[in-house]
């Protein structure tokens, strides 16, 4: 984390909207000095909600198009991809070159400059979090409740993160640092001490519990209850100890509640934003320099329009995975642009694209239809697709993970209704026979929630990880590119960046084999 002396917020107006934005050589501050500072500013009702505001502009980040220095700037959730799919057997970076590579071959350093802005941007959401429950009481009476319920729900989706990326089970190692205060000193030990993996999912279910217990289902891209209650039941199944009854009813509350619905088109999750199946959602906003994005242009991997080489393409074994079980998910989650002939799935004797590319955050005015010359629209690098991070079709699929309860399959009615609405969404039959397992729902997964950064954390959370990935590392047959000889165990677990074990002094200790 990168503490400096004090904050300087400054309210801009965009588009109608009230954000908060920050130098980029102080995007990370818990303080001292700005207490003076938050003194000055939260002074009303209006003051606090554009402190609120600010922190979802902390989750968007900076569009590295529009800033281009790889280091110091918050980048939110726009390098996320790197973290979590290309750590998966889901996707790759074209080249071996760059730091960005080093996610798929699994050879990621305390020195990467994306995981090192990853984890300074999830810290700087705990900070303005912070910051904004410090001065909550200047809001209006009616209000204040609410507003802490937001802030302490964007703390927990930020530590929820963080804790799977960088938390280490061992507790004599620690989890990550838990900072629910206001910092009075960038000396303060409590902002390099690792807490236990147990003590900060303590602290995620505790603030998400007061979420859920506050808030409403007014909003899809601000908290609300029914994002609570989603993020709740994922933080419940993914905890040391999961508690399977708690995620279940959470997941049974929102079916019941009727208000979020899936798609008919599986294409209109992602291009008819804001939809009866979005939850939560962080919005962008196409050719603002200041409110777009930059990771769609990056999957532009045949005629590429970002600044690398093209990432987030996709694997073949993925490729073969919906060629199984995708159906009409198929061409709106990935666009072939060649076959190879000497590539056929065994299974189905389909061919497997040797470039295929993300579908479902394609920039502006892509044209694909010329698959020798595709275009990307006017502007691809200021893109305007929405990230989403939770919808509906993942609660259905939460239910079933839930009623299985960690023995591997599940059979019961209301399982098998919450498998069968997703799969027949995607024109698939349903479950032959009345079963579901593990490796079926993992699948289900896979195809359902492709490129939508779910897949690593699935495959930890189920428990087979390394199985899989050693699996998928030693796939040497398909094409060289997809070689990862450096993946281990201990590759599950990103390294704390090297900058803020030496900010703190030696306070702050590295993960293990690092």
């Amino acid at each position: 984390m990168k503490y400096l002396k004090n904050i300087k917020y400054s309210i801009v107006a965009l588009t109608g909207v009230m954000l908060i934005s920050c130098d980029a050589e102080e995007f990370l501050n818990p303080l001292p000095d700005t207490a003076i500072a938050a003194d000055g500013f939260f002074q009303s009702d209006d003051d606090v909600l554009a402190g609120i505001i600010g922190v979802y502009d902390a989750i968007q980040g900076v569009n590295e198009n529009t800033e281009s220095n790889n280091s110091d700037f918050n980048r939110g959730v726009q390098f996320e991809y790197l973290l979590t799919e290309h750590r998966s057997d889901n996707t790759r970076s074209a080249t071996l070159e760059g730091s960005r590579a080093d996610f798929h071959r699994y050879v990621t350093d305390a020195n990467n400059i994306q995981s090192e802005d990853y984890y300074q941007s999830m810290y700087e959401i705990v900070f303005r979090a912070n910051s904004i429950l410090s001065y909550v009481d200047a809001a209006d009476a009616a209000n204040i409740a609410k507003y802490t319920a937001e802030a302490k729900f964007l703390r927990a989706y930020a530590y929820f993160n963080l804790i799977r990326l960088y938390g280490s089970d061992n507790d004599a190692i620690g989890g990550v640092p838990l900072v629910t205060a206001v910092a009075e000193s960038d000396e303060d030990e409590l902002l390099f001490t690792r807490a236990t993996k147990s003590v900060v999912y303590e602290q995620i279910v505790a603030d998400l519990q007061e979420a859920v217990a506050k808030l409403d289902n007014s909003y899809k891209a601000r908290a609300s209850k029914a994002a609570a209650q989603g993020l709740l039941a994922k933080v419940y199944l993914s905890q040391p100890t999961p508690n399977y009854s708690g995620a279940k009813d959470l997941c049974e509350d929102i079916i019941a509640g009727g208000s979020f619905s899936l798609q008919d088109n599986f294409s209109d999750i992602f291009y008819n934003e804001m939809n009866s199946e979005v939850m939560f959602v962080i919005r962008y906003e196409f050719a603002n320099p200041n409110e777009s994005q930059g990771f769609s242009s990056e999957f532009t991997s045949f005629n590429n329009q970002g600044r690398q080489d093209g990432l987030n393409i996709v694997n073949p074994n993925l490729v073969a995975a919906f060629n199984a079980n995708g159906g009409t998910r198929t061409s709106a989650s990935y666009v072939a642009l060649g076959d190879d002939a000497d590539l056929i799935d065994p299974i189905t004797a389909l061919p497997i694209p040797q470039i295929a590319e993300v579908a479902k955050f394609l920039p502006d005015g892509t044209d694909l239809s010329n698959t020798d010359a595709p275009t990307y629209g006017t502007n691809a690098r200021l893109a305007g697709n929405d990230w989403i991070v939770l919808r509906y079709a993942d609660v259905l699929l939460m239910h079933v993970e839930a009623i299985m309860a960690g023995t591997g399959f599940a059979n019961t009615s209301a399982a098998l209704s919450s498998f069968n609405a997703v799969r027949n969404r995607a024109g698939l039959a349903n479950d032959v026979d009345g079963v579901i397992t593990q490796d079926e729902l993992l699948l289900e997964r896979r195809v359902e929630l492709a490129f939508e950064n779910q897949r690593f954390f699935d495959l930890l959370r189920f428990g087979v990880a390394d199985a899989v990935l050693e699996a998928h590392s030693a796939d040497t047959d398909v094409d060289d590119i997809s070689v990862y000889p450096s993946y281990n165990a201990r590759a599950l677990l990103l390294p704390i960046p090297s900058r803020e074990i030496n900010l703190s002094k030696g306070l702050l200790n590295q993960n293990p084999g690092y």
